[in-house]
């Protein structure tokens, strides 16, 4: 039984009343077998669960108002009231209604299990579009995480610290390596990542989405790295669930995020955790074990540095003997000519001003002074 009572959700932008005689309405969508849609300030929603609640519709009705606005918004709703499906149904709605307006979605999360939920969610909406539909929807949406949490090789799986696995991951796939790997066949390589170069630049995901032990059954299926995969997927996916960090860390968006089509909506969830990572992203930890390792390779850096100053000096002083050498030997030559030269032409030559500004004897000379 339905009571007059009146819910209302604090938002940034005035509060959006919704009485319980209407929600009666909305729950009358869900009472038929085929239909689970919502009218959403003239947008239609699917939404993928047989009731909704009111906060849930609000939340909808003011994110509805801020995409058209084309703004920001920051919106917040009780726990456990479904913010979540709440958020990527009515994105999703607004993406397939509006493609020209909004290209990509970006939600960002704090944990793995919150990217795994988030995931899961999305999951849950897109087979609720194939049912409705008769066809899967027509977007790629990828969950990308570090190294550690998508790593398939053998021996660097094994390592559960990040910036072990990072360290080992470079040493296997970094541009240098993989140079020097060209004239010594023995430096170690990884399978995964040279296979995914080899064929997978050029493929597409299909359509669906895909999870962080999705990603991880595709490359073993394919053998592909799936961390590369993930990324080079990122430039199709319409949908894309990874950390803060991708965002807010300078370091790591140069490299994920830096390619981002201007109409992206991006979305922070549990954003009252942003200030940490932004402070987390541009500190450093520094201690005693950290700084006896920088000495240890900035001693390293100056000997590798010595060496080839040294390699350098004896090439440098090469070349120099050789071009002082040939340089004696065309003089010699010239003298050669002259002596044997017909007086006639050497009487020519000694008439004739000589356009030949060359003098080796002075560029010996001159070289020897270096």
């Amino acid at each position: 039984m339905l009571h007059s009572t009146e819910l209302t959700v604090q938002v940034v932008s005035p509060s959006f009343r919704v009485t319980d005689l209407d929600y009666a309405k909305y729950i009358a969508l869900f009472t038929s077998d085929y239909l689970k849609i919502l009218d959403v300030d003239g947008l239609e929603v699917l939404f993928p669960y047989d009731c909704i609640y009111p906060e849930q519709y609000c939340y909808m009705y003011e994110l509805k108002k801020c995409l058209d606005a084309t703004g920001h918004c920051v919106l917040e709703m009780p726990s456990g009231t479904g913010k979540t499906v709440s958020l990527l149904s009515l994105i999703v709605a607004y993406m397939q209604e509006h493609p020209a307006q909004l290209e990509k979605f970006i939600y960002c999360s704090r944990t793995i299990a919150e990217i795994s939920k988030v995931v899961e969610e999305l999951r849950t909406l897109y087979k609720c579009y194939e049912q409705h539909n008769g066809k899967p929807l027509a977007m790629i949406c990828v969950a990308l995480s570090a190294r550690k949490n998508l790593c398939i090789h053998p021996e660097v799986s094994k390592c559960r610290n990040g910036k072990v696995v990072d360290g080992k991951c470079s040493t296997l796939t970094s541009s240098f390596i993989r140079a020097k790997r060209v004239y010594d066949p023995d430096i170690p390589c990884c399978d995964y990542f040279e296979n995914f170069y080899k064929d997978g630049l050029e493929s597409v995901l299909p359509y669906g989405v895909y999870s962080l032990e999705d990603m991880k059954q595709y490359g073993r299926t394919k053998g592909w790295c799936p961390y590369f995969v993930a990324r080079h997927a990122l430039f199709r996916a319409k949908i894309a669930v990874y950390s803060y960090h991708y965002l807010l860390d300078p370091k790591i968006a140069e490299l994920i995020s830096k390619d981002l089509p201007k109409k992206t909506v991006v979305v922070f969830d549990e954003a009252h955790n942003i200030d940490n990572v932004c402070i987390e992203s541009m500190s450093i930890t520094l201690n005693k074990k950290l700084l006896e390792e920088c000495e240890c390779n900035l001693i390293t850096l100056r000997e590798s540095v010595s060496h080839i100053k040294e390699v350098n000096v004896s090439q440098l002083e090469h070349e120099y003997q050789m071009l002082v050498e040939g340089l004696k030997e065309a003089n010699r030559q010239r003298e050669t000519d002259q002596i044997l030269m017909n007086p006639g032409e050497r009487r020519m030559n000694s008439n004739t001003k000589s356009d030949d500004n060359s003098h080796p004897v002075e560029a010996i000379s001159c070289l020897n002074q270096l």
